[in-house]
């Protein structure tokens, strides 16, 4: 199934448009810099950031848009770092990554 058919299944229809726009940009999700980088805040809720899978609290942050969401991680938001811990992830990843984050389980 192709990307664009499991966002249509899974997603919210105020995150669809947004997915749906970033879709061909998305490189494959990483897990491993998932697992290095974003997990150790976005599973447990760390300094307020937004868990992962937890739809209800991404939605407003979708509604910004991806190109606002990546420059958020790059540049460091409230108390997440620049980059997020990810210093070598390009901008489509870090697109995947969120896309991922924001989705259901």
């Amino acid at each position: 199934m192709n990307r664009i058919k499991v966002l249509r299944r899974i997603a919210a229809p105020a995150t669809l448009v947004i997915a749906a726009m970033a879709a061909p940009a998305l490189a494959e999700l990483n897990m491993d810099k998932y697992g290095k980088s974003c997990a150790m805040c976005h599973v447990s809720g760390a300094a307020g950031a937004p868990k992962t899978h937890d739809v209800a609290a991404w939605e407003p942050r979708m509604a910004k848009g991806m190109d606002a969401l990546v420059a958020s991680v790059k540049n460091g938001l409230n108390a997440m770092p620049p980059t997020g811990l990810c210093a070598d992830c390009t901008d489509e990843e870090y697109a995947a990554l969120i896309t991922y984050m924001a989705s259901p389980e």
